[in-house]
């Protein structure tokens, strides 16, 4: 950054800037809605989703490494609404005792008064690719396993010598933004998860999700509700085809089936639409098998829908490439999540700042960009407008369109 580009000063850190995107009352009046405030003496809550936030943005790769750096900027952290730093007690103690539960309650309630804020942040972009020509609400569903040590935490041991957690999330398609998630241990299978992920879906509205989700009684209910869905098939599905519908191109087969085996027919009586398409993945064309309840769309509009399927695959690779989600300042199952929610309110405040200020480069130079100056005053819309070297347009976030299968 020259001279000719340096952002103007400010009364505030960078870090309190971030930071007063959230509400003034919202922490204190949900900590004493979960109880957690009865047992916050000297550390407040709000002092300690300040140092996990922190925490998230340098990338602390333990408690020493947080309390150190807070004690050091103590005079700047005090003018962040009172805040003060913790001891290493003090935040281990935090992590393991406070409910998770306040995290989560956080973390929607800035999601919806952000959204509140800029209507804008809240709609996304809903004009191009597939987004354009469905018009309707599309959701996205799917989970990411987070690494854990198996000889630290037995709460989450899931294999003989390995633990994670796992993020189960329902993202918007048109927003890129979460609607619903469920942090939890690796040990149960997807499809125990699915009525939850989807419990909020109204009617009219897509969701997509990945094989291992399936449940036919779900999505007997899902089709009962009026949503549309979209799945690939496993392997070993037994079906009867009923009827065959034109098929073009580089769609092989679109079949009208219902379903053989008596357990599975039972669940799910009703028809069934299987698509059989010819996708390219790693240079060679392979065969990808398609369900869905809807009978109205062409083939190759559900095979683009599926495909949409990646953008959640680019939200998990940011937020886990980006955040702190490899080293954990906690063992308990309680730490984990507070760390983990803290890191998808860090994503959204971010997300934010970029919306706002019209960032145009990528979410990895956002982050970075913001770490490095934290302890700055620095007006942060001159340094987010006046940041950058190279010009020209940047893909912020893997939009629909992004291709994920050559040839649709």
């Amino acid at each position: 950054m020259n001279k000719t580009t340096t952002p103007s000063r400010s009364q505030f850190a960078v870090l309190r800037q971030i930071c007063n995107l959230i509400p003034n009352h919202l922490v204190p009046k949900l900590a004493r809605e979960t109880g957690v405030e009865k047992k916050a003496r000297k550390f407040s809550p709000w002092s300690h989703l300040i140092s996990l936030i922190y925490a998230q943005l340098t990338h602390a790769i333990g408690l020493n490494d947080v309390c150190d750096a807070l004690r050091m900027h103590s005079g700047l952290l005090v003018t962040l609404r009172a805040a003060t730093p913790p001891s290493r007690n003090n935040l281990s103690n935090c992590n393991k005792e406070r409910d998770a539960s306040l995290a989560e309650k956080i973390f929607w309630a800035v999601l919806g008064h952000l959204q509140g804020l800029q209507p804008g942040f809240a709609r996304g972009s809903r004009g191009k690719g597939v987004a354009r020509r469905f018009r309707r609400v599309i959701h996205v569903v799917d989970s990411t396993t987070i690494q854990l040590v198996a000889s630290c935490m037995d709460w989450a041991k899931h294999r003989r010598r390995k633990a994670a957690a796992k993020c189960h999330l329902r993202l918007d398609l048109h927003s890129f933004l979460p609607r619903l998630a469920i942090i939890d241990t690796a040990r149960d299978n997807d499809a125990k998860r699915s009525r939850e992920l989807c419990a909020g879906i109204r009617a009219g509205e897509i969701v997509i999700f990945d094989k291992a989700y399936v449940n036919f009684a779900h999505l007997l209910e899902l089709l009962r509700r009026g949503v549309s869905w979209v799945t690939r098939a496993k392997e070993n599905l037994a079906y009867e085809v009923i009827g065959t519908l034109p098929a073009t191109g580089r769609i092989l087969w679109d079949q009208l089936i219902v379903l053989s085996n008596p357990v599975v027919a039972k669940a799910y009586p009703e028809v069934l639409r299987r698509i059989v398409a010819l996708v390219e993945i790693d240079g060679r064309e392979q065969e990808m098998v398609f369900l869905t309840d809807n009978m109205e769309w062409s083939p190759a509009s559900v095979a683009d829908l599926y495909r949409c399927r990646w953008s959640i695959e680019a939200f998990f690779k940011q937020i886990k490439q980006t955040l702190q989600l490899a080293d954990f300042l906690g063992h308990s199952a309680n730490a984990v999540r507070w760390q983990v929610w803290t890191a998808l309110l860090v994503y959204v405040l971010l997300r934010f700042l970029a919306f706002l200020h019209d960032w145009h480069h990528s979410f990895v130079r956002l982050f970075t960009v913001l770490r490095s100056a934290l302890w700055r005053r620095w007006d942060l819309s001159s340094l987010l407008r006046s940041y950058g070297t190279a010009t020209g347009s940047f893909r912020f976030i893997a939009t629909p369109q992004q291709p994920c299968f050559e040839g649709f």
